[in-house]
Parts: C-alpha cells; structure tokens; sequence
C-alpha cells in the first residue's frame, strides 16, 4: 500500500468519525427537545449491550475441557458485580475483560 492510499484511509475515518459525532449536536443541539425514541435507547442501549456481552462470552464457554468455564463465568461474575456496585459499564466492562484475561493467561 503506498503512502498516499495510506493517507487517504485514514483522512476519510477520521472524516466519518468527526461527521458522526457531530450530527446528534447539529440535530439535538441549542434549546431543541430530545425526541421521546432517542431518549428511550439512550436509556435502554446500556442493559442491551451488556446483555449482548454476555451472551457472546459465553458462547464459547466448554463446560467440558479443562477450566470448565470457570474464568467465562467468573468474569461475568465480577463485571455483573461490579457494575451492580459501581453503575459504571466501562469500568464493568474494562474490570471483566482483565479478569477473564488473567484468569486464562495465570491460572488456567
């Protein structure tokens, strides 16, 4: 690939990217009102994603080999935990990932 077709690549994401953020501003920004539908996913996004998650961690989950499941399991555990705790998705999710990966790179 050369350095101009390198270039442009990353000069349209970067468009694409300030083009997405920008549109809720330019369409909710100033004194307008949140439509009802925007503010409802913005409510219900959250659970749905982490429920999303956790299904596809656990899709893989063998109960069968050697770990049994256990560090799937777990790491749901503590992302389910923590976030009843903290509220926080990122933190959730960020605190499960290092625990999932821990587990399976330290003790299983």
């Amino acid at each position: 690939m050369t350095r101009e077709r390198a270039l442009l690549i990353i000069l349209t994401v970067a468009a694409c990217t300030l083009i997405t953020r920008l549109i809720p501003f330019v369409l909710f920004g100033g004194k307008r009102k949140v439509p009802k539908a925007v503010e409802y996913l913005g409510a219900i996004l959250p659970a749905a994603i982490m429920a999303t998650l956790v299904v596809y961690c656990l899709k893989g989950a063998d109960l069968f080999s050697a770990s049994h499941g256990i560090p799937e399991f777990a790491s749901v555990a503590v992302t389910a935990a923590l976030h009843a705790w903290k509220r926080n998705v990122l933190l959730s999710i960020a605190a499960g990932t290092l625990c999932y990966m821990f587990l399976v790179q330290a003790v299983f």
